[in-house]
Parts: structure tokens; C-alpha cells; sequence
């Protein structure tokens, strides 16, 4: 076989230089330029390095010192609420000493409490039993302050006669404008030690609170021994001639360099100091340019074996491509490295844009799902945000319909005769409040559908009479008549409260859309069923609206429509009802200005199985102690008026510490708490009542306006014998004052 390729002379050949000789020398002129930028990148790393453990230093005690001064208003706030106690403002001492005990026994942060005259003389410690004589006042220097600037004030750390170390905190007491007493709580320095604990810091750290004398309050580091010691000269001198903050060089108490940053409180005059050794710092720093300096040898060596890697890569080249293509094929998404030679590099590219595109629509519907995933998650908090405001919504329209109930029942006490009418109309028709109060609670059943009605006898023909009662207003305001034709014999099983809403919604639609003419209402018995029909002849509808007419957000077309407003849900809201009575509810019109007639069917039941109505009001238990507590006031003088007409003798007080007086004083056979008491709420009032008299026979009741499950339940935990949903009717409050009275739940909350 002969060759066929052209000699080419000697002197014209070029000289060739393999792959791998060009890669190393290109990395060989690349050391040098890394080498010098890796050099500034150290030193700019480890000025970067020192500066933002500053910032974060001085980050953390600016955050210690928030934490400190709002630990230190906390306990001022406290204290200012203790000093408002009535025993206190009365000047009875042993009363306002005991109850100094008990807050003192719930705070394990104070070490007492100590009440001094204006004068500075002491009038009792905590720590010390009521009236003993050889107490002295700790850092009498800040209580003279308080006596004559009259502000509240932080004292300096001191150890008691009886106590370690602690730290004034004092207020002035004035009555009248004028000073009466200066109340103070010692502050143990472990409250502030728990501070500094729950701050991660790095080991080797040191952290410590001094208050106004710079002595310390708390430290990180030997706490039991530094307590009440001052600063280091230098860390003096470091916080003396800067700011409200800083950053510098120092020693501790101990001789170590530490670099200190500080934040001072300017309004009681404490500091924070956060102190970490330069010795960690210098070693911290180099670790960090050795971590960065070996990460460029690294590199340099890395960029040595890719050099030398990729002369071998490339005849891989073709290989690679074939098995990129078959992920591509797969679904896999596809990593094509460039590749030095063009045709080969072209399809790489050609491969990478067609994974890409794979891998956009990928991304396309994985944010899609996300935002799905993210609109579900809105709505679900929606709806939690929405069974919240229905709960503080529905307590907050319990409140004043409890003492309207109430007020109804003193005046049937009082005298049965006058008014009776009207009361019983009033009566009924805060019954209906109070349903439609309760299913604003129940919001979230009434959406899935599992709405669920009261089963009892209810005559048909009394419901169409108390509608009609109670749109007497209005009917007095229109021109046309009404015409009533109801049989009384027509009983079904329901609920009278939503077959009232039915009636009034469908006679309110007829007035709506037939402000002159007639309107009938009838109601007859037929084939074992209950009808109610109202006939109006007002603007009528189509047949398509009639079919539409029960679609919720349905509004007809017509002008009178849009005038009167609405959004569409009250005939929605009627074949609901309807259902859930086992009925149904039909509409008819002859077509426009004809007029419209509703029909309403539900099962009937004949009169003879109706058991005849209970008593109203239970057997009367008179006799009995009651303290009322209920911060409202119409709420608690109408529940004690009403008691009162009962034969009880019954006290009424606003306030939780008043309460615990009346205790102390003469103990009831019942207390009616109400829970949203304020400072201290109803939960809280029968513990401590339960703790100070362990031995108390009587029994709490638990009035409020939470009804839930959860809600029924703490009052059980905290020792509640019954549980009252406001508003309460009498029978329910009667049967809450039986002398052995039920463990569980009343009937009133359920």
C-alpha cells in the first residue's frame, strides 16, 4: 500500500507542543498573580475578620443592655402594680404585708420586698416577720434619693442581714400628691445571671452587668466571687472616657488582655461590658489566614491536576457527550463540561440548551406548586385568623347581653305582673342574640355544611306570630295589609330560633319586593307536613330566576333589587335551614309585576305527642354568701341584684385583689368569677384563693363570656365546681347555688 499524503521538506514542518506542556505552562504564569492577590486577600480577611467580631461584641451588648433595662422596667412595672393594692392605700399593713409575701413567694427573682415610711423609717420586710424591729434598710443612699426627687430609682448591690446580694428597686408610694410610703423589691443578682446564660457565646468570653456604682451584678465567668466587686482600672477608665457604647483594649480583674466592647443605660445608669480575649482573637485571626492561605495552595495545586487532567479529559470527550444525551433522553438533567474543540464543544452546547429548556418547565411547575402550596397555606391561616376573631368577637357581644338577661330575670323577681308582655318579648328576642352569638362561634361548621339544630316540639303558628311581633315596626310603616291564616295545630321537631330566621327572612323578602300590596302568609297541615306559604304581589320573577333564586351570591337583575342592596345569601341561607329539617322550599312566579309565591314544607308532627312545657324557674336556694367578681360593672351589680331578690346575701367587687380582701374578711359559701379580670385574671384568682385557704368548703362558678370546649376545660384545671356562659338565664344561676353543686360542667356552658 502506498501512502498518499505529500512529503512535506523537513525545514518546513512546525513544531508541535503537546496539550499537557501548554497547561502547566499556563498555570506555571498564573501563580505568580494568585500568589499576590491570595497575599491581600489575607490581610484584608483578617481586617475584616477583627472588625466584625467588634460589631458583633458591640452587637451583643447592645442586645444584653435591652435585655437588662427591660428586665429592670419589668420589675418596676411590678412593683408599681403591687403599690396600687387597696390594703395599701387604706394603711392596712399586716393585709398589705401578706399579700407582699405571696408575690414575693411567686417571683423567685425578688428576695423581698421592704416598705419604709416617708421619713425612711422601716415599716416591714418581707424577709422578716410582720413587725419585728431590728431590720435595717440596705443602701440607704438610694432610698433617700427616691424621698426627695419622689421618682422611681435602682439602688447599687448589697447583701442583706438575712439575704446575699441583691439589688434595690424602689418607687415612690404617693398619696394624695403627697408622699406616703417608698415600696422597694430586692432584686436578686441571678435574675440578671440568667440573662447573660441564655447568650451563646464563644468560650473564653467574659460578660458581666454593673450597675450606677460600676460594681458588678452579674458575670459570665466566677459570678459568686465578682458579685458586687467593681471594674478593672483599665475597663473604668475604657467606659469613663467614651460614650453611650464603644470598643477598646483592656484587662480583666484577673490580668487578661481582652478586647472590651460596652453599652451603657442612660436612664439608670448601668453598663454592659462583653470581653473576649486577644489571645483568641490573634488566634482566631491567624486560623483564618492559614484557612485561607492553604485554600490557595490548594487551589494553585487544584488548577496543577486540572491542567494535566484535562489533556486526558478530551479524548473522554465523545464519550461523555454520547452519555449525556442518554440522560437527556432519560429526563436527567444534563452537566456538559466546555470542551476545547469546537465541533464537539457545539454539540455540547446544542445538549445543554435542550436539559436547560427540560429543566425550565421543570422549575415552571415546581414554582407553581409552590404558590399553590403557599395560597393554601394563607387560607389555612386565614381561617385560623378568622375562628380567632370569631371567639374574641363572640365574647365581646356575650358581655352586654349577660346583663340585659339578667336585668330581665330581676324584674320577673321583682314583679311578675307589670310589663310581662313586653318582657317576654324582649326575652325572646335576646334568646335569639344569643343563638346567633353562638354560631359566630361555630362559623367554621356552618362552611363544611355540619350545622347542627336543636330537636324540639315547635309550633309553627306561634313562629309565624313572634316574626310578626317583632317586625311590627315595619309593618306599621307600609301601606299595604298582611293577611294571617295559620292553623294552630301545625307542630313539627326543630329549631324555633332558625325557623324564626326562615320566616323573617322570607316575610322581609316579600315587604322588600311588595312595599303596597297585599301579603298572605298561611300555614296549614297536608299529608303529614307542615306548609308555610307566603304570597306576595309584588315585582315577580322569570322562571330562570326562580330557579336560580336559592344559589348563594345569586341578585336579580331588576333596579329594585340593587336599591335595597344584599349580598345574595338569605334565601341561600333559608333552603339550608330547610334541609336540615328534612324539608324543602320551592319559589313560584307567573313572570314579571306577577307577583311571587314561596313554599315551605317540612315534616309535621301531631299535637297529642307534645310533652307538656317545664317550669320555668327551678326551686329557689336562698340563704347562701356570694361574692360576685366581674369587672363589669353593669354585669356584677345586675347578677348581685338579682341574687339579692332571691334571698342571698351577696357582695359585688371589680377588682381580683379586692376580692382577695372580702376573703380574708368574711370567706362566701360561693364566688362567681368572672375571667377576663384585670392584672390578675379569673384562672389565677382561684388558684390563689385555693392556695390561701385550703380548707374553704364553699365552691367557685366560673362566669364568662368563652364558651368553647378548650375554655371549659381550664376552668375545670383551675378548680372551678361550674361553668356559666354569659348571658346566664335564672334557672342556670339558680341550680349554680345549690349547696353540692356538680363537678363537671353546667348545662350553661355546654
Amino acid at each position: 500500500m502506498i501512502d498518499a499524503t505529500p512529503a512535506v521538506p523537513a525545514g518546513l514542518r512546525r513544531r508541535t507542543v503537546r496539550l499537557r506542556t501548554l497547561l502547566l505552562l499556563l498555570t506555571a504564569f498564573g501563580l505568580v498573580p494568585l500568589a499576590l492577590i491570595g497575599a491581600w486577600g489575607v490581610r484584608a480577611a483578617l481586617d475584616h475578620q477583627r472588625q466584625t467580631l467588634e460589631r458583633s461584641m458591640l452587637s451583643l451588648s447592645r442586645a444584653l443592655g435591652s435585655a437588662v433595662e427591660s428586665e429592670l422596667e419589668g420589675n418596676m412595672s411590678a412593683l408599681r402594680t403591687l403599690s396600687y393594692a387597696p390594703s395599701l392605700a387604706r394603711g392596712d399593713l399586716p393585709a398589705f404585708y401578706a399579700l407582699a409575701s405571696d408575690v414575693v413567694r411567686s417571683r423567685p427573682d425578688w428576695a423581698g420586698i421592704i416598705l419604709t415610711d416617708a421619713s425612711g423609717r422601716l415599716r416591714f420586710k418581707t424577709a422578716l416577720p410582720y413587725g419585728a424591729t431590728d431590720g435595717r434598710v440596705i443602701d440607704p443612699a438610694s432610698l433617700n434619693e427616691v424621698i426627695r426627687s419622689r421618682e422611681p430609682t435602682v439602688g447599687t448591690v448589697a447583701r442583706g442581714q438575712v439575704q446575699p446580694a441583691a439589688v434595690p428597686v424602689r418607687i415612690p408610694v404617693m398619696v394624695d400628691g403627697q408622699l406616703r410610703y417608698v415600696l422597694s423589691a430586692a432584686l436578686k443578682p441571678d435574675r440578671m445571671l440568667a440573662i447573660l446564660r441564655r447568650q451563646q457565646v464563644p468560650a473564653g468570653w467574659v460578660v458581666s452587668i454593673h450597675e450606677r456604682n460600676d460594681l458588678r451584678v452579674a458575670r459570665s465567668v466566677d459570678h459568686e466571687r465578682t458579685v458586687g466587686t467593681a471594674l478593672s482600672p483599665s475597663t473604668s477608665a475604657l467606659l469613663r472616657n467614651a460614650g453611650l457604647d464603644g470598643v477598646g483594649t483592656s484587662y480583666t480583674v484577673d490580668g487578661q488582655e481582652v478586647l472590651t466592647a460596652f453599652t451603657r443605660l442612660p436612664r439608670y445608669h448601668w453598663s454592659v461590658v462583653v470581653g473576649a480575649p486577644t489571645s483568641l482573637l490573634k488566634q482566631m485571626l491567624w486560623r483564618g489566614a492559614s484557612v485561607i492561605a492553604a485554600g490557595i495552595v490548594l487551589s494553585l495545586l487544584a488548577c496543577v491536576v486540572a491542567a494535566l487532567a484535562i489533556s486526558r479529559k478530551i479524548v473522554k470527550a465523545t464519550s461523555a457527550l454520547q452519555q449525556q444525551a442518554s440522560r437527556l433522553g432519560t429526563g436527567h438533567p444534563v452537566q456538559v463540561v466546555p470542551n476545547p474543540i469546537h465541533e464537539l464543544d457545539e454539540v455540547g452546547r446544542a445538549l445543554q440548551t435542550a436539559s436547560d429548556l427540560r429543566q425550565d418547565s421543570e422549575r415552571e411547575r415546581t414554582a407553581l406548586l409552590k404558590s399553590l402550596q403557599d395560597a393554601l397555606d394563607r387560607a389555612r391561616e386565614a381561617g385560623e385568623a378568622k375562628d380567632q376573631f370569631m371567639a374574641v368577637l363572640g365574647h365581646e357581644l356575650r358581655n352586654p347581653l349577660a346583663p340585659m338577661v339578667t336585668a330581665l330575670d330581676l324584674m320577673d323577681v321583682r314583679d311578675t305582673a307589670a310589663f310581662a308582655r313586653e318582657r317576654e318579648i324582649l326575652r325572646r328576642q335576646v334568646g335569639h342574640m344569643k343563638r346567633l352569638v353562638d354560631d359566630l362561634l361555630d362559623l367554621s361548621r356552618i362552611t363544611r355544611g355540619t350545622l347542627a339544630i336543636e330537636k324540639v316540639p315547635v309550633n309553627l303558628a306561634t313562629v309565624v306570630h313572634s316574626v310578626l311581633e317583632a317586625t311590627q315596626p315595619a309593618l306599621k310603616e307600609r301601606a299595604g295589609t298582611i293577611a294571617i291564616d295559620v292553623d294552630p295545630e301545625a307542630w313539627i321537631v326543630g329549631d324555633e330560633a332558625r325557623l324564626v330566621q326562615v320566616v323573617t327572612n322570607l316575610l322581609n323578602n316579600a315587604l322588600r319586593f311588595d312595599p303596597e300590596g297585599e301579603i298572605r302568609v298561611a300555614v296549614r297541615v297536608q299529608d303529614a307536613h307542615a306548609l308555610l306559604i307566603v304570597r306576595d304581589h309584588g315585582i315577580g320573577m322569570t322562571p330562570e330566576q326562580t330557579r336560580e333564586v336559592f344559589t348563594p351570591f345569586y341578585q336579580a337583575p331588576q333596579p329594585l333589587v340593587r336599591s335595597t342592596g344584599g349580598l345574595g345569601l338569605g334565601l341561600a341561607i333559608v333552603r339550608n335551614i330547610v334541609e336540615l329539617h328534612g324539608g324543602n322550599i320551592a319559589a313560584r312566579s307567573d313572570g314579571l309585576g306577577c307577583g311571587t309565591t314561596v313554599e315551605l314544607r317540612l315534616p309535621a308532627v301531631a299535637s297529642a305527642a307534645i310533652p307538656p312545657p317545664a317550669t320555668t324557674l327551678p326551686a329557689a336556694v336562698t340563704g347562701r354568701r356570694v361574692l360576685v367578681v366581674d369587672d363589669n360593672v353593669d354585669a356584677a351589680q345586675t347578677v348581685s341584684g338579682l341574687l339579692s331578690a332571691l334571698g342571698h346575701d351577696v357582695q359585688a367587687v371589680h377588682h381580683p385583689y379586692a376580692a382577695l380582701e372580702r376573703f380574708e374578711q368574711n370567706p362566701p359559701e360561693v364566688a362567681i368569677l368572672d375571667i377576663g379580670l384585670p392584672e390578675m385574671d379569673g384562672f389565677a384568682l382561684a388558684q390563689t384563693l385555693r392556695r390561701r385557704h385550703p380548707h374553704w368548703p364553699g365552691q367557685l362558678v366560673a362566669l364568662t363570656g368563652y364558651g368553647a370546649a378548650a375554655d371549659r376545660a381550664r376552668t375545670r384545671e383551675a378548680g372551678f365546681a361550674v361553668h356559666l356562659t354569659k348571658p346566664v338565664d335564672l334557672a342556670q344561676l339558680q341550680q349554680a347555688l345549690e349547696p353540692v353543686a356538680p363537678a363537671n360542667e353546667s348545662g350553661a356552658g355546654q
